[in-house]
């Protein structure tokens, strides 16, 4: 369960936030990406999720006012963010629809909880704690040290999705033009669970593992025991133990552990893990010669469970196509009332989602905040201060490398 209660976002708390700490200005820059006359921005699909529960798509504006004052009089429960098109979105309808058609939008990724419920033991569905949001941490610190090493992205923006998720939006710009079969290559490279809930072995590794593979093995190491073992304690029930071992393609060794873990209930998930490892290790020996096909599956069938236990888990259909929509940062929860910030992945680890900012607490922190001599924004009287000048540091390096751009393609045409 959360470890807070929860706070719905009323109609008036969401638009006080409109009215006093949406990062417009901020926001309109990232998504323009310093093109001339607003035209990224213009020809961007923003949808909106109203009280009514009416979903809004193809919306577009012109600028910050714009924006503001659609926000502002909609007051929408949700945000969320699609393509650029050839034309304004809003225009769509007056259009051909040969003409009107997507061409830039981030790569984007979102990992949930709830993908976790199969292998999680202490929540499910909505519900997160503090022990399997630590998935979260190492679900970024893979994805994005892949993303960066791999394929040589360097603006990733991670944001918390308000309740029990992350999403990831690469905004460089060569991921922005990236064609559907393209993002779904990359989705490929970096997906290593498959198979739904029916496959009780989703993950197959070869011997010699891909270098990506890895370098996620070492993160995977740091938290495995800890999470996996420790908090999740997967080998603590019979139920739970038999989806691990269910991995395990060896009858007899599923059969040895399971009769040695029957009735023991004074071992920890940490000693039969231990065991576990043991009895796979004694078995790849002793079925022969070392590089038998037999040996070789016994010998990374740990690492597999390891994996298939700890890897993000990636919804594929969100990042694979261009004009998919994700919800925007610095959204509010419309059940939590969190609002929708960003997270340093260098510093995942100590991201608290119970701690982030509602609409409520920001509420009475302003309320309780001193004026003083030196005139602040809304935002610098509360806790929402450090993740908005996070995002105004991220939105200054897109917009820096894209203005070098332009006066570096300025040159050469002159």
């Amino acid at each position: 369960m959360d470890s807070k209660e929860d706070e719905a976002a009323t109609p008036e708390l969401l638009s006080f936030f409109y009215s006093r700490f949406f990062p417009y200005k901020t926001y309109v820059n990232w998504l323009n990406y310093e093109t001339e006359s607003n035209g990224a921005f213009k020809n961007r699909e923003l949808s909106f999720t109203l009280p009514s529960d009416a979903y809004l798509r193809y919306n577009s504006y012109n600028g910050e006012e714009d924006l503001k004052a659609e926000i502002m009089k909609m007051c929408p429960t949700k945000i969320d963010i699609g393509a650029i098109y050839t034309a304004k979105p809003k225009d769509k309808k007056t259009m051909r629809l040969s003409a009107f058609k997507p061409v830039e939008k981030e790569l984007i990724f979102d990992i949930d909880m709830t993908d976790y419920d199969e292998i999680r033991t202490c929540c499910s569905g909505a519900s997160i704690c503090y022990k399997c949001w630590k998935f979260m941490t190492v679900a970024i610190k893979i994805i994005d040290v892949a993303l960066r090493e791999d394929f040589g992205f360097k603006h990733l923006l991670w944001v918390y999705s308000g309740r029990r998720g992350v999403h990831c939006w690469v905004c460089d710009e060569n991921a922005r033009k990236l064609s559907n079969e393209r993002r779904a290559a990359i989705v490929s490279y970096l997906a290593v669970i498959k198979g739904g809930t029916q496959v009780s072995k989703k993950v197959q590794l070869n011997r010699t593992l891909h270098p990506f593979l890895r370098r996620s093995l070492e993160i995977i190491e740091k938290y495995f025991e800890d999470i996996v073992l420790k908090d999740q304690d997967v080998l603590g029930s019979e139920e739970n133990w038999s989806k691990v071992l269910n991995c395990i393609q060896d009858d007899e060794i599923i059969k040895k552990l399971s009769n040695k873990w029957n009735g023991s209930n004074s071992k920890s998930s940490v000693q039969k893990w231990d065991e576990l490892v043991n009895e796979l290790e004694h078995a790849a020996s002793a079925s022969g010669r070392k590089y038998s096909k037999k040996a070789e599956q016994l010998q990374i069938c740990k690492l597999e469970i390891m994996f298939q236990y700890t890897y993000p888990r990636l919804d594929e259909a969100v990042s694979k196509n261009i004009n998919h929509l994700l919800k925007s940062p610095f959204c509010v929860h419309p059940k939590t009332g969190r609002v929708c910030v960003p997270i340093q992945p260098d510093d995942c680890e100590n991201f608290d989602p119970f701690e982030v900012p509602t609409v409520s607490s920001l509420y009475q922190e302003l309320n309780l905040y001193v004026e003083g001599e030196r005139k602040v924004h809304d935002y610098e009287k509360t806790s929402l201060k450090p993740y908005i000048k996070y995002f105004d540091n991220f939105v200054k390096g897109t917009s820096k490398e894209a203005r070098e751009k332009n006066r570096s393609q300025a040159s050469m045409e002159f």
